[in-house]
């Protein structure tokens, strides 16, 4: 990542870092591309920090995220390496996480909980279709496309996601808690 001297504008790759919107495993950015504005979300996962366990969760985010293209699946723009990092281009939701949304709101009304469990149903319907495990589907990792009352539920934050492969009798034992 380059810092320019002046303005203290901090980039990587093509993407101008312009906010620090959270993680723990992972450093996840709002970025800019710096010829056409586009805003993204850019994934930052320092290699140095990964486990064997964790390299194959990276993997598995990479390979299920670059192969679908679904309204209520995050979608992967890109991936590249730089500084000892692999950054994943992700599309930039601007409604924040469904946690946000409902310490915001409060109670959700019924006829808008109803248009987001369809939403999460027909994301959690391809990732079964896929074989694959999340692992960590909690409100914060729920993504909403737009802060207005017509956003779309995006299922985000694949970075501890796993293959199920029932032909090998793969099972997933190990329990996974991101929470605090």
């Amino acid at each position: 990542m380059e810092s320019g001297s002046s303005d203290v504008m901090v980039t990587a790759g093509e993407y101008i870092l312009r906010e620090k919107l959270g993680g723990r495993m992972s450093t996840v950015w709002k970025a800019e591309h710096r010829t056409h504005g586009q805003a993204v979300a850019l994934k930052q996962v320092r290699l140095s920090n990964l486990t064997r366990t964790l390299k194959i969760s990276l993997d598995c985010e990479r390979n299920f995220l670059s192969s679908v293209h679904h309204p209520n699946i995050v979608r992967l723009l890109d991936v590249f390496q730089a500084e000892g990092c692999v950054f994943l281009v992700l599309e930039f939701c601007a409604g924040g996480d469904l946690a946000s949304y409902i310490r915001l709101h409060g109670r959700v009304q019924e006829q808008v909980a109803r248009k987001f469990m369809q939403q999460l149903g027909a994301g959690l319907k391809v990732l079964n279709s896929h074989h694959i495990i999340h692992r960590d589907l909690k409100p914060e990792n729920i993504l909403l496309s737009s802060p207005h009352s017509d956003a779309v539920l995006k299922i985000a934050d694949f970075g501890l996601s796993s293959v199920c492969n029932l032909k090998k009798g793969f099972g997933v034992t190990a329990v996974v808690n991101t929470q605090q």
